[in-house]
């Protein structure tokens, strides 16, 4: 957290910069100091010592933490453990005492009021914990008995699991709950490059102004109603690709077969950047339908500038790029299916479409239904790029989703503090409709989602 980095040790580091970015960017560690070391006020060594021992912090907590990861197996291993995190404490301890080097000559300075130089409390916090940390491991080693000759370095299987799904709860922290602290940005008057402090705390100011202010108000029932249209109309297709798949698989010749599912996947990777692009080539008053017409007599016509049926052209194109690739969970529940059904079925004199309605498509429901569910919790969560690269003067109306509506607020208007409190209410929405949808998803399948 940057409230706790133990390397700011002058006011002239940003106070929002993590020790992790202080100790692998250099050019971020000294992003707003260039001013300060071009005027003589500090030294740009300094500054170079500092991330030395930013670097060394960080490394030293690496290795501690593989040092609690190896002290989950045998005894030899978690000898071996002891052994990382005592040396990765240590490495720690020398960058603390390089932070502190640092500090010793910023506080040299001639200008100490610009500078401000001083030791962070997460400075003595987190030494504390390191210092603690190596005491334990320390006592470890010595009391913890020596393995044998025919011990190996090994770990249970419950552990090995462990381990192998750390890393995605630390992305899944790092990017979906960390991000929550950013919810504080709502109760304060916040500006861009500014400070959150008491004098900036309006508390529920900007929840009363989205629910008072009648422009506002208007906004976000347009914005919801373009949202929840969109979102149930691709709910409402939303059984396109499991009979895309069907169909796919019902193609004997395996090359044609192989053929259609990537020409209608490749689409996903493309970017709506380009996909409008190519729209640009076909739809504009310059493209290929209008070079027909024109050719034919009439007037060429500007289809994409148009703002009639918004809401089904982005469904259309949203399908265009998507079907292949969701129909691939439905292929492989497909190929999951047992194949004694269909012989049994063919024997019985079913033919293709008969094992389809009374095989296939019960084999492939469930699915269906879980993923349906997982789609009804993000109906509010239609994404930003594809309405972004569509929208125009004329149909921006129709277009303007949450997520897009959030990102003009927030960017376009600079209005961060009313930008947090429209996401704050879309996900405890969302999570509210997930747990509606679980809740439902019980009553109806007597299975649960989470």
């Amino acid at each position: 957290m940057p409230s706790l980095n133990p390397g700011r040790i002058t006011s002239l580091i940003n106070e929002n910069m993590s020790l992790f970015t202080s100790g692998i960017s250099y050019s971020s560690l000294i992003s707003n100091t260039l001013r300060s070391i071009n005027l003589g006020w500090v030294q740009g060594e300094t500054f170079k010592i500092l991330f030395i021992g930013c670097m060394l912090v960080c490394a030293g907590v690496i290795g501690a933490v593989v040092g609690g990861c190896t002290s989950l197996g045998s005894l030899k291993l978690r000898r071996l453990g002891n052994v990382f995190a005592i040396i990765g404490n240590v490495i720690s301890l020398i960058g603390f005492g390089t932070i502190r080097a640092a500090y010793s000559q910023i506080s040299m300075t001639a200008y100490p009021e610009r500078v401000n130089p001083e030791i962070p409390i997460g400075f003595y916090i987190i030494m504390g914990l390191i210092i603690f940390i190596l005491v334990l491991s320390l006592i470890l080693l010595i009391v913890q008995p020596k393995p044998s000759e025919n011990d190996e370095y090994e770990l249970q299987q419950k552990y090995k699991l462990f381990l192998l799904i750390i890393p995605f709860i630390a992305l899944v922290f790092v990017f979906s709950y960390l991000p929550l602290w950013g919810w504080r940005y709502a109760f304060f008057d916040y500006k861009a490059g500014g400070t959150l402090s008491k004098d900036n705390y309006v508390g529920f100011k900007w929840f009363k102004f989205l629910l008072e202010n009648k422009a506002t108000r208007n906004d976000i029932v347009r914005v919801l109603r373009n949202t929840l249209a969109m979102s149930g109309l691709g709910l409402a297709t939303s059984w396109c690709s499991m009979a895309f798949a069907i169909l796919l698989c019902e193609i004997k010749q395996l090359r044609i077969r192989r053929f259609i599912q990537t020409f209608t996947t490749v689409p996903n990777f493309i970017s709506w950047v380009l996909v409008y692009s190519f729209a640009t080539l076909i739809f504009s008053s310059e493209g290929i339908i209008s070079n027909i017409i024109v050719a034919r007599g009439g007037i060429a016509v500007n289809y994409l500038l148009s703002d009639q049926h918004t809401w089904l052209k982005m469904l259309v194109w949203g399908m265009w790029k998507g079907i292949g690739w969701s129909a691939i969970v439905y292929i492989a529940g497909i190929s999951g299916i047992d194949q004694q059904l269909y012989e049994a079925a063919t024997v019985d004199g079913a033919g293709r479409f008969r094992k389809m309605w009374h095989i296939t498509v019960p084999g492939l429901l469930p699915t269906y239904f879980v993923l349906l569910l997982l789609q009804i919790s993000g109906i509010l969560s239609n994404g930003m790029e594809q309405y972004l690269v569509f929208e125009n003067p004329n149909n921006t109306r129709e277009i303007m989703v949450l997520d897009l509506y959030v990102y003009k607020l927030g960017i376009g208007s600079g209005k961060i503090p009313l930008t947090t409190v429209v996401g704050m209410v879309k996900s405890i929405v969302s999570v509210t409709l997930l747990l509606g949808a679980n809740k439902f998803s019980k009553l109806i399948r007597g299975e649960s989602l989470i």
